[in-house]
């Protein structure tokens, strides 16, 4: 079958893993790894003969039959690489906090953004936490949404926190833009548990119709969408309704790819991120693709 040429941007332990996930697609290869220095996800990825620059971009942008760009990197340099992709006319995937394209969570509205240049891929919080918020919303109307999402501080990287403030500002929109809730905030939490624990993220909403059995299939139905392209998401807490107010509890374990497997903050945003990828892909190879 053929194969839509990829590239990652960022060769960090998201690029890395995120690398080893694309090398499964049956509809991407990835074409060039791309950094600023000889890294060590730029030697991993040399090792497994994969094409690599520490060149930055331009080798993105200069390479015809790249398609699809998986920008790891950071907020602040996704503002730079955004525009530079769409004149070279490549999809860019963001993973970092930017916001500068619709919000992508592949659960819940991948089919109503199809038309998009660049899909942010929200952070891991909202990946986790927003098809619960829509799950809830579709069935009983969420006037306001609150999510706490607590990770290993061992999986929790320079890049993460460097956009702590991004992420909760980010992740609350989101709760809104793309799980419906009219109010939404966000707060993650650094464990320094040893041994580290897997990503835990508790949701807490307050609905306008109280009706448990129908929240409940809802979201159970919504865990086993997400479950298609992360296994390792699974309910922790099921819906509990107090009057009007419901809390749930997910948990998420990575797949261990590249990263061990209570980094499942990571490894959500990549396997939601080659979800996104597959998607795009199937749509070039259609025809219907720019």
């Amino acid at each position: 079958m053929e194969k839509i040429k990829a590239a990652i941007l960022g060769p960090g332990n998201i690029g890395s893993d995120l690398m080893y996930k694309i090398m499964r697609s049956r509809r991407m290869q990835v074409a060039m790894m791309a950094g600023i220095v000889d890294s060590p996800g730029i030697q991993r990825a040399k090792s497994i003969g994969i094409p690599t620059t520490t060149d930055g971009i331009g080798p993105i942008l200069d390479h015809p039959e790249i398609r699809i760009v998986f920008d790891s990197t950071g907020a602040r340099p996704h503002l730079v690489h955004a525009p530079l992709l769409k004149e070279a006319g490549k999809l860019a995937v963001d993973l970092t906090p930017a916001a500068i394209g619709p919000y992508v969570v592949p659960a819940v509205n991948l089919d109503k953004v199809s038309d998009a240049s660049n899909f942010n891929m929200v952070t891991c919080g909202g990946q986790a936490t927003v098809p619960i918020v829509h799950a809830i919303n579709r069935v009983a109307g969420v006037v306001y949404a609150e999510i706490v999402a607590a990770i290993s501080s061992k999986s929790a990287g320079p890049g993460t926190r460097q956009n702590i403030d991004e992420f909760t500002q980010t992740t609350a929109r989101a709760l809104c833009v793309v799980g419906g809730a009219k109010k939404g905030k966000a707060i993650i939490v650094l464990n320094p548990a040893e041994p580290p624990l897997m990503m835990t993220d508790t949701v807490y909403v307050e609905v306008e119709k109280p009706d448990e059995k129908a929240i409940r299939e809802s979201v159970e139905e919504m865990v086993r969408t997400v479950q298609s392209y992360v296994p390792g998401y699974r309910l922790r807490m099921p819906p509990t309704l107090d009057d009007h107010r419901v809390v749930t509890i997910v948990e998420v374990e990575g797949a261990g790819d590249f990263l061990p497997k209570y980094s499942g903050n990571l490894d959500i945003m990549t396997s939601a991120a080659a979800a996104v990828g597959e998607a795009l892909a199937e749509r070039i190879l259609a025809g219907s693709g720019r």
